[in-house]
């Protein structure tokens, strides 16, 4: 397998009046084509830290970020803009769907930035949308949907570009147990059937479960990195 991201010594340390804040402090970690990985840790752990930078969200204060084996570190911002586009697909907390489009509009989103002609961006979110389960709410609004059909709707967003990398940053934050389990199984039938790799953070340990490796941030630290056999198996 490829390495889709590797970071080596990365650190993040934040100005603060006359002292500073370290966020990261010297992470390695690796990521492989494939994999679904749960990153953890309390608040002011790093781990959302972490995901920012791997999605070209921010910068590190140093060390390297390799993504696809290219070197993040000496592109320019519209080309980190460019593979952020079109490598990396995104799934928050509180959906991010823009309130008065479609939901099929809202899934074709990414495509019209890509610049893909609208009868390809069309047939490639009914795809999306009919593989996540929410094909037939295609003309709804997101005032017309629940928590979890709006983050499956999400999910189709995230999966239209054909990304390297999904990151899920708290997805099941706003959700509901029985629609949290529905869509970490979703997440699940993605990786597996699809191959698609996933970066998920989260701080709840019923949630990490599910990935087959559990990092574990604390104080800008990797504590642990650990395989979930029980997941894998």
């Amino acid at each position: 397998m490829s390495n889709v991201v590797d970071v080596q010594r990365l650190r993040k340390v934040y100005p603060m009046d006359a002292d500073e804040v370290i966020a990261l402090a010297a992470v390695d970690l690796t990521i492989e084509s494939g994999e679904f990985i749960a990153v953890m840790g309390p608040s002011g752990s790093g781990k959302s830290t972490f995901m920012q930078i791997v999605g070209m969200l921010d910068r590190p204060t140093s060390g390297d970020y390799h993504f696809e084996g290219r070197d993040v570190a000496s592109l320019r911002d519209d080309e980190r803009a460019a593979i952020r586009s079109r490598r990396l697909g995104f799934v928050f907390q509180s959906y991010n769907l823009l309130s008065r489009t479609s939901a099929l509009e809202n899934v074709e989103l990414p495509m019209v930035y890509a610049g893909v002609p609208e009868h390809e961006r069309r047939r490639v979110a009914l795809e999306m949308m009919s593989i996540v389960g929410v094909e037939q709410l295609a003309r709804h609004g997101s005032n017309q949907m629940s928590g979890g059909q709006q983050q499956r709707v999400a999910i189709a967003r995230a999966l239209v570009n054909n990304p390297g990398l999904i990151l899920a940053d708290e997805p099941t934050g706003a959700l509901d147990t029985k629609t949290s389990l529905d869509v970490m199984r979703l997440f699940t039938e993605l990786n597996q059937e699809r191959g698609i790799t996933i970066m998920l953070v989260t701080h709840e340990a019923d949630i990490a479960a599910f990935a087959r490796r559990i990092v574990t941030f604390r104080d800008g630290h990797i504590l642990s990195d650990v395989a979930n056999e029980e997941r894998a198996a």
